[in-house]
């Protein structure tokens, strides 16, 4: 009897490490293939912008965005999916306790049984439908790997891009202080002409209502700002109540010279995560296709049985009450209802979609790229234009102040040409910042290789 529970225990034992052993290797492949969402985000970019705040908010979203924590979770599951997909290649083993009692007719007796079964079960893969089947699960890991890379730049390119809009909108906000405290000035100094008569109510009423359209943009400033402050937060996963304790650059701080690439390669466009991961969708939707018409050929299935019956005392477990089962089949489904047909259709239905889908992402590749790339050359040229435009406005000023000061013009009229200062100072900064979100665009829209 003992020598019998040893050689179950080492049956079972064996089993065991031949299931784990693959599913432990594929979890430490993965593990050591699996690339560094710093390499994949280019974080290296990030740092060239000379922005300790901005990277350290990436680093804080890579950390702690949970949409970055449940993309590496669903690659972790395509990632289980492989293991239990290659599970089917590997025979199943399982063992069985039955003990049983009994009466039977015309005694007082009754009698009981102990039986011990071994059964093991394996579909020998001769035509290699459980390969591809494994083959077909690491196809979507794979795809699932650049789709979480798709998922991540995306997240980033979202939190680079609610940053500068604060800091564009944090010199807004500058700038529509001086502008408001101008259109105060300008109200005052017409309320003081119009009682002496020398401007009419008309135009009064007109100051007044500059000066109270400056306050509303001022508000409309401020909560766009608190909105993009909130989205910084989730975005980096902290609470909002903490917005008041967020850091960022000064607008003037921003270089005014941005780099922009002449042109960019075709293995960029190939190389993009999405572009991969419908590359790997569509091969695993290839050996779908082979999996479906394989399931027409018969499956042979190899069948191992040992058991062990004896009375209920165990005294009489030994060899020669043990029974002992090698047999083979061959399985081949005449009838399925069409099944196996319908199957193969889909199968072959899904692969043409993919097809389409694949194709497709390469044509809107290139023409997301060109747009991105015409649009921050556009962008940078208006940017140029709108500084040389700001030079020319700043000379006037200086020569308006100097006319003041000289007692050639009021302070009326000192104060309009301001106004048309800080007007073009709004401009300016809004074609500079174009031009930084013009730039994220292009890194996501490059897949962060730029």
């Amino acid at each position: 009897m003992k020598k019998i529970l040893a050689l179950g225990l080492s049956i079972t034992l064996s089993f065991n490490l031949a299931i784990s052993y693959p599913a432990f290797a594929i979890l430490e492949r993965n593990k050591q293939e699996k690339t560094s969402v710093l390499d994949y985000i280019n974080f290296e970019h990030w740092r060239s912008m000379n922005d300790d705040y901005l990277t350290d908010y990436i680093a804080r979203a890579v950390n702690n965005n949970y949409d970055i924590k449940t993309a590496a979770l669903k690659m972790e599951e395509a990632s289980i999916n492989v293991t239990a997909t290659r599970a089917g290649q590997f025979p199943v083993l399982s063992v069985i306790a039955s003990p049983a009692v009994a009466k039977m007719p015309r005694t007082t007796k009754s009698e009981g049984s102990f039986a011990l079964p071994v059964i093991a079960s394996w579909e020998a893969d001769i035509f290699g439908k459980n390969w591809d089947k494994t083959k077909s699960a690491k196809k979507l890991y794979k795809a699932s790997e650049f789709q979480t890379q798709v998922s991540d730049i995306a997240i980033i390119s979202l939190v680079a891009g609610t940053y500068y809009n604060i800091v564009k909108l944090d010199k807004i906000i500058q700038i529509q202080e001086k502008l408001i405290s101008d259109r105060e000035n300008i109200y005052n100094i017409m309320k003081l002409s119009n009682r002496e008569g020398l401007v009419s109510t008309s135009d009064l009423i007109l100051a007044e209502k500059s000066y109270v359209l400056a306050k509303n943009e001022m508000l409309e400033y401020q909560k766009l700002r608190q909105s993009a402050l909130n989205s910084l937060a989730v975005l980096i996963g902290d609470n909002p109540n903490n917005t008041s304790e967020y850091k960022r650059t000064d607008a003037d701080n921003l270089p005014n010279n941005i780099e922009i690439p002449n042109e960019i390669s075709s293995d960029i466009i190939i190389n993009r995560p999405d572009y991969k991961a419908l590359e790997y969708q569509l091969q695993a939707a290839g050996i779908d296709v082979r999996v479906a018409k394989k399931e027409f050929l018969p499956s042979i299935n190899i069948l191992g049985l040992m058991t062990f019956l004896a009375s209920s005392t165990f005294s009489s477990m030994n060899w020669k009450n043990s029974l002992d089962l090698a047999a083979a089949s061959v399985d081949l489904p005449i009838f399925t209802g069409f099944a196996r047909i319908a199957n193969l259709k889909f199968n072959k239905n899904k692969y043409e979609q993919l097809l389409n889908q694949y194709q497709k992402t390469g044509l809107i590749s290139i023409q997301e790229i060109n747009d991105s790339l015409y649009n921050l050359k556009s962008d940078n040229e208006k940017f140029k234009n709108n500084i040389k435009a700001l030079e020319i406005q700043e000379k006037d000023f200086k020569l308006s102040s100097s006319k003041f000061n000289k007692g050639v013009i009021s302070k009326l009229d000192l104060l309009q040409q301001r106004e048309s200062l800080l007007y073009m100072q709004k401009v300016t900064l809004q074609s500079k910042l174009d031009c930084y979100i013009d730039k994220i665009s292009l890194y996501k829209t490059t897949g962060a290789r730029i």
